[in-house]
């Protein structure tokens, strides 16, 4: 049944949206050497039995209903999509003719769900993280989840404590507190800093930001009214597709858009220009990394004594792995073998 609202009316079930449609392109050479060809990295299994998008379903799966769930790609991968589902329930693909960044590749699913489920919350992961252990994550995650109900304005983001100095990352510097999610402080954000200097973000972490995830909760009108506030011209065409999903033109509508998409960026296009409608909760006890970098999968993986599947000799990798790792470790439960 339905969840219901404190007033009584009935409320919408989250949705997950899993942001796959990424190229690998600062992974490329890496994969190329270890496969023999192209495969963006969230299609890869670098350690354990699970690709990295095989991990974000998954963890998704755990705090929303499978069926509701929508996996974005682009053209040239989708067919490997398919190929990663195995005896999972799929939800709903979409397949974006060409890749036009990351705020075309949100508001193409929230378009579909805002079609069905006009006042849902939907929760936004990235498939290409690496988060373990898993559960602190989903429990953050439901808290963001939960701060939505009473900050149905907001965009939740999970801020994850940073763990050493990271200049490529993106950092979130937190500003007063404004609610309790199951116990766990929301804060408001006071501004974002895109891959800082090392004195900015020195300064930053001794003043308590934190990492952004991009990881990220909010009602579908909340982000809608966010987009066109920033960007109409985009807007403006997924507007039109809205109007004809169901229909037999919704396909060549979809096509038709897509020659004319404009490039934008949701965190520095969108994000860093609402921060009065943003809030943060903070992530814990997890090791957590973003794998845009070779060197990056590599550390994490020594950091936590994994033997990776592919072979450190061919990757020409400025991190070496310790060779006391303990190879009877890579066996694990499902929720926490590592990707």
């Amino acid at each position: 049944m339905p969840a219901k609202n404190m007033n009584g009316t009935k409320r919408s079930e989250p949705w997950s949206i899993i942001l796959a449609g990424g190229e690998g392109q600062r992974t490329r050479s890496m994969i190329e050497q270890w496969l023999g060809y192209h495969k963006p990295k969230q299609f890869c299994t670098f350690v354990g039995r699970r690709s990295m998008l095989q991990h974000t379903w998954d963890r998704a799966d755990r705090l929303t209903a499978p069926q509701q769930k929508i996996t974005v790609v682009t053209q040239p991968f989708r067919q490997e999509v398919w190929s990663q589902f195995e005896k999972r329930r799929t939800g709903q693909v979409l397949v974006q003719p060409r890749n036009c960044d990351t705020a075309a590749g949100i508001f193409l699913p929230l378009t579909y769900i805002r079609a069905q489920a006009p006042e849902a919350t939907v929760v936004l992961y990235p498939s290409d993280h690496f988060v373990f252990p898993e559960e602190p994550f989903i429990d953050t995650v439901r808290h963001a989840i939960g701060a939505i109900e009473f900050l149905p304005d907001r965009v939740i983001l999970v801020g994850m404590t940073p763990a050493y100095l990271e200049l490529e990352y993106g950092w979130i510097v937190g500003g007063r507190r404004i609610g309790l999610s199951h116990g766990s402080p929301v804060y408001a954000v006071h501004a974002f800093l895109e891959k800082p200097d090392r004195t900015h973000a020195q300064a930053a972490m001794e003043a308590g930001a934190l990492w952004n995830t991009f990881v990220m909760a909010a009602k579908v009108e909340t982000i809608w009214k966010a987009g066109w506030r920033c960007f109409p011209d985009l807007m403006a065409l997924f507007e039109r597709l809205g109007r004809h999903i169901g229909s037999l033109q919704e396909g060549r509508v979809l096509e038709s858009i897509y020659h004319t998409m404009p490039r934008k960026n949701f965190s520095s296009d969108l994000l860093q220009l609402i921060t009065d409608h943003i809030g943060v909760v903070e992530l814990r006890d997890v090791t957590w990394s973003d794998w845009g970098q070779p060197e990056r999968i590599v550390e994490t993986l020594r950091s936590l004594g994994k033997v990776p599947a592919f072979s450190l000799h061919d990757l020409g990798c400025s991190v070496t792995m310790s060779e006391s790792v303990d190879t009877t470790r890579i066996e694990h439960e499902k929720t926490g073998e590592p990707t």
